[in-house]
């Protein structure tokens, strides 16, 4: 699961986990803009001292173009890991996406999920993050990485 497009260096950082064994991934990805996340965003920047990036946050797209933008973020991210070797194919998930992740994890029998986000300290710390309620949802280890910026 990712909540942004992948950078050169996520991409190294997932792809080189397992050694030179070969990976496939596939991409959940949930559009950004709910006035819920907005809020939480914007006191996890200001926790970190970026004041600048919550300002920001009210900027974020909302509705179709948030759907729009993270349409290219994952198909962004799907080259670059193909680009890196892996097979990789994924989808942009709107509605109930522990339970899509729980789907595609007994699809695919995946042997782990990487939920790759940056920092959500008021999330993580009532574990209402990600990877915290995936955890208790998909029967495989679940593995929680910060995602780096570029």
């Amino acid at each position: 699961m990712i909540e942004k497009a992948l950078t050169s260096g996520d991409v190294e950082f997932v792809t080189t986990l397992h050694g030179d064994d070969s990976t496939s991934f596939v991409v959940l990805m949930q559009p950004r803009g709910d006035q819920a996340d907005v809020l939480l965003r914007a006191i996890d920047d200001l926790a970190m001292g970026e004041l600048k990036e919550a300002a920001r946050e009210s900027e974020e797209p909302e509705g179709k173009n948030a759907r729009e933008s993270a349409e290219l973020a994952l198909q962004v991210s799907l080259e670059a890991l193909r680009q890196a070797g892996s097979e990789a194919v994924g989808q942009v998930i709107e509605n109930h996406p522990l339970d899509k992740l729980t789907t595609v994890v007994e699809e695919s029998e995946a042997d782990e999920v990487i939920v790759l986000t940056a920092p959500h300290y008021v999330e993580e710390f009532f574990h209402r993050d990600w990877a915290s309620r995936a955890r208790h949802k998909v029967g495989v280890p679940v593995l929680k990485l910060f995602a780096h910026s570029e």
